[in-house]
């Protein structure tokens, strides 16, 4: 009964993969609120997490269909059966492991803290009863949250929404990972600064739907792949320095 079992469930994971092949796509959900990992340039979602997404697909030999969710909403999607895997900067968490399973992480990210160039705040001892910009559900909101209860917290779903604020003057520091904060700043014409302090650090991994042991296998192999031959490094390059973004103001 054990080894019947077993094979059906290997029979049906491996099914999977020739699924995707037959069809010819593989279908994507995201959240396309997060430069540069993944955000809209006119009609198009593009993005680092896109790139690799696109790799995935690539070594499969089909196309993509990406389908733009809210954060919440990005594990979710996997539950309806209706996506193959979701990427959207997504760290490991205990609650999402219950319903998805996640890839080995691909990238890790730092939590920096956003202040305008005159600002008064050196560390992040210094947050306390601040207005404070995050990225609605991402982990720098539940660590704000959690850690700086006298502060106001003020949740965005555009990263780039909390930096103007915070050159406006409606926020005192902006909490983001480091990578879309290097961007912004370039954005906003250097007019904001990041500490050189990190609140921690996280990786990012992709989630399939729970169970679909096969295609987190062969995710795994091609984020091994792009990270052993530097490639990965080289689409994370390319994000950062691209200059088609129009300036904050």
């Amino acid at each position: 009964m054990f080894v019947l079992a077993t094979t059906l469930f290997t029979a049906n994971a491996e099914n999977k993969l020739s699924e995707i092949q037959k069809s010819g796509e593989i279908k994507i959900a995201t959240n396309a609120e997060f430069e540069p990992f993944e955000y809209k340039n006119g009609d198009k979602i593009v993005g680092i997490d896109i790139d690799i997404a696109e790799k995935i697909a690539e070594s499969l030999g089909v196309q993509t269909k990406i389908n733009d969710v809210s954060f919440d909403a990005v594990t979710l999607e996997l539950n309806s059966g209706n996506w193959d895997f979701a990427i959207a900067a997504m760290s490991y968490s205990s609650d999402k492991a219950q319903n998805v399973d996640f890839s080995d992480v691909y990238y890790y990210s730092k939590q920096a803290i956003i202040v305008p160039n005159d600002s008064n705040i050196k560390s992040s001892s210094d947050l306390d009863g601040k207005r404070i910009g995050v990225a609605m559900g991402f982990t720098g909101d539940i660590y704000c949250t959690e850690n700086f209860k006298s502060s106001m917290i003020e949740r965005y779903n555009k990263s780039s929404d909390a930096v103007l604020d915070l050159i406006n003057k409606r926020l005192d520091a902006v909490v983001i990972d480091d990578t879309p904060a290097k961007k912004l700043i370039s954005l906003s014409n250097n007019k904001v600064k990041m500490l050189d302090e990190y609140l921690f650090e996280e990786g990012y991994r992709i989630a399939v739907p729970k169970g679909e042991t096969e295609l987190l296998e062969h995710i795994n192999s091609v984020l091994k792949s792009l990270k052993d031959s530097k490639e990965i490094d080289k689409i994370i390059d390319k994000y950062i320095m691209d200059s088609y973004s129009p300036s904050i103001d």
